[in-house]
């Protein structure tokens, strides 16, 4: 039975597996391999920044040296560099373990994708109870309207990026020019706060019609290119054109607005808010009622956006968003659509500029810098392009965290940059990533951030 006998020569020995102590010795190897470049780089980086300090003296400028610094953070970016690569090389291993975080993760997505139907309205009805508060101080009011003028802003950029895909690096003009459009209609017309509001926003959605024009058949890093020069042009044009602007020197004694025609009067005569309610005056008053202004300013933009998205215009922007070719081939007028919204995105950072001069009472072009534009940009980014609810935490986070790390002098813009990183880390999408649809036949389910291209279409 010569047909019945088994080759032995002929078969091969099965492959030896790897053992997992090799396997986990081999990815620690690795991690620490990578953890090591990275503190190199970051010693590298630190020895010019930190490693040396200049004190001065009643008599001279001395150079100390802090090495002790430069050793905390390179260990810092160690330490953390090593847990981040051993935590995603164990995520990553296909264990059972990692398909059971992937279920919890999208249970919790799944019950998390609905808090914004309480989150929002609680949110709101704590902005509106804040000035009764004890907390409400004068520093608290005023950090609350500098949140909620970037809120504005915010939700005005998420319009032009978040909406309609448009990368734009230049929205801090329409904010200047909602400024300088009240301040000189106040200051050469003498007209009030109530007539200006809307004229700065007509005025900055033109100009933001004028921007829409040259930069059609832009797209991506290009048109980012052209809106942040034409950011650039508008602030050199305000610095130089003294005539008009007063240049550097700026504008001062912009008139403040009145509670229905009744002034904020210190003298509480005749015609003046404390006078006709009878009432010390305190100058909190016109600090509350100018933080409630800037809340229906805001509240205002976000009921105006969330109408606008539902009508086909709004669906047109996130058509284009998605697919510009495709957006194309159904019949839509391209050139319209992106030019209604950088009109509108433009209106509303108008508006916030005109508020931002009645608030301040003084502008001045160092006001209207670059550093506005992506700080605003980083609060889309950062919540999630087309997210109302997510641009707003992401405001709050912001401006609030960094006046919370206020006393760590140059460090709170370490701290900052560190969250921000950790923030594309973790939360690569925003904090809110998903996207409930504008239309549905039946009921509205939850669209992944991952299932949309979100501006990069």
């Amino acid at each position: 039975m010569a047909t019945g006998k088994r080759d032995m020569s002929n078969e091969r020995a099965p492959a030896a597996n790897p053992s997992p102590g090799g396997t986990a010795r081999t990815a620690l190897a690795a991690a620490l391999i990578e953890a090591l470049q990275w503190a190199l780089v970051a010693l590298l980086l630190a020895i010019p920044l930190l490693a040396w300090r200049t004190t001065e003296t009643q008599t001279s400028l001395q150079l100390v040296s802090r090495w002790r610094e430069v050793a905390i953070a390179v260990a810092i970016v160690f330490i953390a560099r090593l847990g981040l690569t051993l935590g995603r090389a164990k995520l990553n291993d296909g264990s059972a373990a990692d398909v059971g975080l992937t279920h919890v993760r999208a249970r919790i997505a799944e019950r998390t994708a609905g808090l914004g139907r309480w989150f929002a309205p609680a949110l709101i009805g704590f902005a509106a109870i804040l000035p009764a508060l004890p907390i409400a101080d004068r520093y608290i009011m005023d950090l609350a309207i500098l949140v909620l003028t970037y809120v504005m802003l915010g939700w005005g950029l998420n319009v032009v990026v978040g909406l309609a895909g448009l990368l734009d690096l230049g929205y801090v003009a329409f904010y200047a020019v909602g400024a300088y459009s009240y301040a000189l209609l106040a200051q050469y017309f003498g007209l009030s706060f109530w007539i200006c509001l809307p004229l700065a926003g007509i005025l900055a959605a033109f100009w933001g019609i004028l921007l829409g024009f040259p930069v059609l058949r832009l797209r991506g890093d290009y048109l980012a290119i052209v809106t942040l020069a034409f950011g650039e042009i508008i602030r050199i044009v305000l610095l130089n054109w003294q005539d008009l602007t007063g240049g550097p020197n700026g504008i001062s004694g912009i008139p403040r607005p009145s509670f229905f025609g009744l002034e904020f009067k210190p003298d509480c005569s005749a015609g003046s808010f404390c006078g006709f309610f009878g009432i010390e005056h305190a100058s909190i008053h016109r600090i509350i009622w100018l933080y409630y202004i800037i809340l229906v300013l805001a509240l205002f933009t976000a009921w105006v956006t969330t109408r606008v998205r539902r009508l086909p215009v709004g669906r047109a922007w996130e058509a284009l968003r998605e697919d510009e070719i495709a957006c194309r081939a159904l019949g839509l007028n391209t050139t319209m659509v992106k030019l209604s919204a950088f009109a509108m995105g433009a209106m509303f950072g108008g508006l916030a500029g005109s508020f931002f001069a009645t608030k301040q009472g003084f502008i001045s072009p160092e006001s209207f810098t670059f550093m506005e534009s992506a700080t605003i940009l980083a609060m889309v980014v950062m919540g999630g392009m087309g997210s109302q609810i997510g641009v707003a935490v992401a405001a709050l986070a912001m401006v609030g965290g960094i006046e919370l790390f206020r006393d760590l002098e140059l460090y709170r813009m370490l701290v900052f940059g560190l969250a921000m990183v950790a923030m594309m880390i973790w939360r690569p999408r925003g904090f809110v990533g998903h996207r409930t649809p504008t239309i549905a036949l039946k009921a509205g389910a939850t669209v992944s951030g991952a299932n949309v291209k979100e501006g990069h279409g």
